[in-house]
């Protein structure tokens, strides 16, 4: 069964891009019963933040997908070091006492610099000599210098990956502090929690083949490797915390009242496609049709502007999700929301549902019940320009006070008995039956569009909607 691993680093919210990376991770682990875990790589003491971690938790928590096995790396260092010094026992690294060099995780190469030849052929007795004299150094990895010879490995998403041992530079594994780097760290504990697939994103593609050289020296089976397609804005640049700000943070879209599936379902949808080009999917139905097959290997662009941080892709499938999600799920999430919103819930438990039902076939987000539905929980709400409009059609504001005072006067509140009067006042009138319709709705919500005019008045109740006919 694979194990797999979602490796945070706690140095800022959870980017959008590991969401989906995680997501990635979990979907392949559940399709094939494997093993899901959250390893947070913090190390990096001098960048993680309590409140990074926790922010990366809250967006995990939001998503609603489980792990069966978590580990923070900083609990690890030991075994991190004692597998560095068994590579350095092996032949396979060296000590690096050059000064320039020391805190050094690599160089950028190659044509710059491969090695430091000097240390790399330092005799044994020398280095330790100095060790031991307590000279700071570097422990660096020997790549071996062979001119024919690749670091190949089949990538499960961009096929056969290949490099010469002569274009990587002998990088670093323990600092000169001794803490690890991020390629011991996280080889070591690849191997140590017995990782049998990486599934990351594209920009790590680079770091496989000195990974595999750790693993080969380690005598460690490979992983299998799937590299994902990076996300990029509209301009084809690659999303960064710093540049794109609030648009590349889960709760964004967790702020904005998305659903979580919903959310998790545009996400897969970036960079990946099932066989059959759906779209819309529930959770079972991603499980069971996610392979690394369906990736694609070119990048994905989230859209956005400055004016909305929102993919409108996403804001579509939410409303998907909302139409089609079952009611006793989403009746919660919308109390929920209105709550927060500072609104009383004027509804039963029994009523509420019928209400969300309603409500629910014209809204994007959840937040859209507390905006643009304002009306069905509070007499406080505005009137839409374009609802106004509405009302101020000649004959319209008349004929709808009619239609309260027939409707008080009345046993009969049923959608039909309420369209039936309403067609006959239009008719006295010489009325479109269209004027009323539009303008009892505006009348009734303040909105100039909405759930079906007679749906509203059976949502808002006998002596609300007569009420607010009466006071146009």
């Amino acid at each position: 069964m694979p194990r797999v691993r979602f490796a945070p680093s706690p140095t800022g919210y959870l980017h959008i891009g590991s969401a989906r990376t995680f997501i990635f991770n979990w979907l392949y682990a559940r399709h094939n019963q494997g093993t899901m875990i959250l390893r947070i790589d913090d190390t990096d003491v001098e960048r993680n933040t309590d409140i990074s971690l926790n922010s990366i938790f809250d967006g995990l928590k939001w998503l609603g997908l489980s792990w069966d096995e978590q580990y923070r790396q900083s609990d690890r260092i030991e075994l991190h070091q004692r597998l560095a010094w068994q590579i350095f026992a092996a032949g396979h690294a060296y000590r690096d006492f050059t000064p320039a060099h020391q805190g050094d995780d690599d160089r950028e190469g190659p044509g710059t610099w491969l090695f430091n030849s000097d240390a790399r052929e330092m005799s044994a007795e020398e280095s330790e000599r100095r060790a031991n004299a307590g000279e700071p150094f570097v422990l660096r990895f020997r790549v071996p210098r062979h001119e024919a010879r690749y670091i190949k490995f089949p990538d499960a998403v961009y096929a056969t990956q290949s490099k010469s041992v002569n274009d990587i530079e002998d990088f670093a594994l323990l600092r000169s502090n001794g803490m690890p780097t991020y390629h011991m760290a996280s080889c070591a504990d690849d191997i140590d929690i017995r990782i049998s697939h990486i599934i990351r994103g594209q920009d790590h593609l680079s770091n496989t083949f000195k990974h595999i050289l750790i693993f080969e020296a380690l005598g460690a089976p490979v992983p299998v490797f799937a590299h994902l397609p990076l996300l990029v804005a509209p301009d084809g640049a690659k999303l960064s915390k710093r540049k794109h700000g609030p648009v590349v943070s889960v709760m964004t879209y967790e702020a904005a009242g998305f659903l979580p599936h919903a959310y998790i379902n545009f996400l897969c949808l970036l960079g990946w496609s099932p066989k059959n080009n759906r779209e819309q999917m529930s959770r079972q139905e991603l499980i069971d049709v996610f392979s690394f097959e369906g990736i694609n290997r070119s990048n994905a662009v989230v859209n956005f502007s400055e004016a909305d941080p929102i993919d409108p892709k996403a804001t579509w499938l939410n409303s998907q999700h909302l139409r089609s999600m079952p009611l006793e799920e989403l009746t919660p999430l919308v109390r929920e929301n209105v709550l927060r919103s500072g609104l009383p819930i004027p509804y039963t438990d029994e009523e509420l549902p019928a209400v969300v039902d309603i409500l629910r076939l014209r809204m994007s987000t959840l937040n859209d019940f507390a905006i643009l539905c304002r009306a069905f929980f509070t007499d406080d709400y505005e009137m839409n320009p374009a609802a106004l409009e509405k009302l101020n059609v000649a004959g319209a504001r008349e004929g709808l006070r009619d239609l309260g005072a027939r409707l008080e006067a009345s046993t009969d509140f049923s959608e039909a008995g309420i369209e039936a009067e309403l067609r006959k006042i239009a008719e006295e009138r010489g009325l479109k039956a269209g004027i009323l319709i539009n303008g009892s709705r505006a009348a009734l919500t303040g909105q100039p569009v909405g759930p079906s005019a007679f749906h509203v008045f059976t949502a808002l109740g006998r002596k609300k909607s007569i009420e607010r006919l009466l006071a146009v």
